[in-house]
């Protein structure tokens, strides 16, 4: 069986706490190929820590700094157009999110029997920080709602480890803004002929006061995405033509 390369998506913005973390872990599993950090246009000292790293592993870093700060989807759209691994994952900058789990989120993909894998803070609990009982709430409300349109019983479509056989992400346009890009993840999927499935992760929220940047806005968002992204998105010919490039093979 040939063996299966991953490339691990970083989009960042404002991360020079934990960026530098980040990378290290991931420089560390040996069955990650690259490793492409999208900059949305930082303001800290983010670009500086991973051209330091860059500059020791030329060949497994993959810089990007955008030219405006544009958000999250716009971070891994560019990231993803760069990605040549058989397996792509999204990971994100600031450690709410252990590299060392990864593993165990492609592991599905990897035996052959997932084209898709979620990182699931919900499923089973492994190790969780404490945090905003609202957020909680509105994650779990968030899902369900998305699960009545596209009849997929998953339990956190809001989570950061997605993890993708490549034919079906490479290529997936995603036309949302800021943190939309995981409702319309999902609503895509649900039209397609995939094989979806969810394994537990730990998760280590932050505070605001320690960086966390999703607000209200961006629940509010996310509703508005769901019900577009399931009952409307086939209005854009891009994406209407991904979906049936799948539905003729």
């Amino acid at each position: 069986m040939k063996k299966q390369i991953l490339s691990v998506l970083v989009p960042a913005y404002n991360e020079e706490k934990t960026i530098g973390i980040v990378l290290q872990k991931l420089l560390k599993l040996n069955f990650v190929k690259e490793i492409i950090v999208v900059n949305d246009c930082s303001t800290d000292s983010t670009e500086e820590i991973v051209l330091n790293l860059k500059r020791k592993h030329p060949q497994k870093i993959i810089y990007v700094k955008l030219e405006k700060n544009s958000g999250k989807t716009a971070a891994i759209r560019k990231a993803k157009e760069l990605a040549t691994g058989d397996i792509i994952i999204i990971q994100d900058a600031d450690l709410e999110y252990d590299p060392e789990e990864i593993q165990s989120v492609i592991e599905p993909i990897q035996k052959g029997i997932a084209d898709v894998v979620y990182g699931s803070r919900f499923l089973v609990k492994k190790a969780a920080r404490v945090l905003y009982y609202y957020h909680y709430i509105a994650n779990k409300f968030l899902t369900h709602l998305s699960n009545l349109f596209t009849n997929l019983n998953m339990s956190d479509i809001e989570t950061c480890y997605k993890a993708f056989k490549k034919e079906f992400f490479k290529d997936m346009p995603l036309t949302s803004k800021g943190f939309g890009m995981e409702v319309e993840i999902t609503a895509t999927l649900g039209k397609l002929p995939v094989r979806v499935y969810e394994v537990p992760i730990s998760y280590y929220g932050r505070t605001y006061k320690e960086g966390k940047k999703i607000g209200l806005k961006d629940g509010l968002y996310a509703i508005f995405y769901i019900i577009y992204f399931n009952l409307f998105s086939k209005l854009n010919k891009q994406k209407r033509d991904f979906i049936n490039s799948f539905k003729k093979d």
